[in-house]
């Protein structure tokens, strides 16, 4: 939102007289100013005037309205501002009595968002792909808070089906001291399953759901196949369908997908899209504005074939979004690890986390865009030293944790944080020593 904080509010108070929005931007070299634009270069051509000109003009205005200490004009007609030490105090003290809340709320219009991600089958425990799905999601959801949305993360659990059952097969197999089947899952957590008696499933759920709360992913919501399956005749109900083939078809492509789609087989049985069908109209029925799905990059037809959803049930096919990322590899030892859930042989969530804890977990799934592959160096990611990505991200929040530390009870007569206080002196560990910052 607009002027929500310190420099908005001076970008507007510059438009308002340079008569264009203006964009402020931080020198790199601290002597060019505190903030700088290049509006005059883009003046230049509407004003049919040399650039260097119309910046004199706007750095003489800034001055004369009080909006800065001092400006100047540099280069082409590149436009360096001072602001004044009282300005960095007010400042300051908005930043100090907003709190965590500060630039928050710039959402014009907050909406109610559901932000559905990891969605991992129960056939065995949470991957570290999951975990990129669950980080970048969670991501999302955070930032939607921020902003001012009403944000429901929600999880769907596929507890039906013909994978489901190849996984109650093998944690059976294993029971009666068999070889899993072909097709069935293996590794260590099937054996851990086979020793306890009874159904194997809410075992698995319960020790999902305890990862994702270790890596600080709280879900407020969970769905589960087997409850939306009993839904899906009442979805049908309302899409536009047709008979072909001896099975039952919706009318996707008249609503942007690229064809059809079969809602029930030629043997009476539904369709995965049919299942889509149900979860989409239960979501819309809770009077979402906005439904955000979270998939892998194998699930890239999806988009097209939701929003279809959404239109046919009466809603705009922009309420739907499908964020996609891609893969995570990892390396160990310099080597790249194989992962199949269905081998045994895979890399966990709780075992990443072991490796190299959730803050650095979190920061690697999350450290480039969600539409690039992501390769882990898993000893890299352990290490406590200045190779390690993450340890600076570690290090400057010890550095601000230790300015906010000084900068406690050194306040002015008017409630404000002194600006020396933004520069106090840090008494802390070797600031040329980042490494005794990691863990703070």
């Amino acid at each position: 939102m607009a002027g929500s904080d310190p420099v908005s509010r001076l970008e507007g108070a510059l438009a308002e007289f340079v008569g264009t929005p203006v964009a402020l931007e931080r020198p790199s070299d601290p002597a060019h100013g505190d903030y700088a634009t290049s509006i005059a270069l883009k003046l230049a051509a509407v004003e049919k005037r040399p650039p260097r000109t119309i910046a004199e003009r706007i750095a003489r205005e800034a001055v004369e309205a009080g909006l800065v200490e001092s400006a100047e004009v540099a280069g082409p007609g590149f436009v360096n501002l001072r602001v004044s030490d009282a300005w960095l105090a007010a400042a300051a003290h908005e930043v100090a009595t907003a709190g965590r809340s500060f630039g928050s709320g710039s959402a014009a219009r907050p909406e109610r968002v559901q932000v559905e991600m990891v969605s991992a089958n129960p056939t065995g425990p949470l991957t570290v792909a999951s975990a990129r799905n669950g980080a970048y999601g969670d991501s999302v959801a955070r930032l939607l808070e921020f902003a001012g949305h009403e944000v429901e993360r929600e999880y769907y659990y596929n507890d039906a089906g013909a994978q489901i059952e190849r996984f109650l097969a093998s944690v059976e197999a294993v029971r009666r001291g068999e070889e899993p089947p072909e097709d069935g899952y293996r590794g260590s957590y099937i054996e851990e399953l086979a020793a306890s008696p009874g159904d194997p499933l809410p075992a698995m759920l319960e020790r999902i759901e305890a990862s994702l709360e270790r890596f600080r992913i709280h879900f407020d919501s969970w769905a589960r196949q087997s409850e939306i399956e009993a839904e899906i005749p009442e979805a049908i109900a309302l899409l536009d369908t047709y008979e072909a083939d001896g099975a039952l078809w919706a009318r996707t492509s008249a609503h942007g997908d690229e064809k059809d789609r079969v809602l029930v087989r030629s043997d009476g049985t539904p369709t995965y899209f049919a299942a889509d069908a149900a979860y989409i109209r239960r979501k819309l029925a809770k009077g979402l504005d906005r439904l955000i799905y979270v998939l892998g990059a194998d699930h890239h037809g999806y988009v097209a074939r939701l929003q279809a959803l959404a239109e046919m049930l009466g809603h705009p096919r922009e309420c739907v979004e499908v964020l996609i990322y891609q893969l995570v590899h990892l390396v160990e030892g310099g080597e790249a690890k194989r992962m199949s859930k269905r081998r045994g042989d895979v890399v966990f969530l709780d075992e990443l986390v072991d490796a190299i804890g959730v803050d650095a977990a979190r920061w690697y799934l999350v450290s480039r865009g969600h539409d690039q592959t992501i390769e882990i160096d898993v000893d890299l990611a352990a290490e406590r030293t200045q190779k390690n990505p993450v340890y600076y991200v570690q290090y400057a929040h010890a550095r601000i944790a230790g300015i906010l530390r000084n900068a406690r009870g050194q306040r002015n007569a008017w409630g404000q944080v002194p600006s020396v206080a933004l520069h106090a002196q840090h008494s802390g560990p070797d600031p040329n020593d980042p490494a005794q910052h990691l863990g703070t």
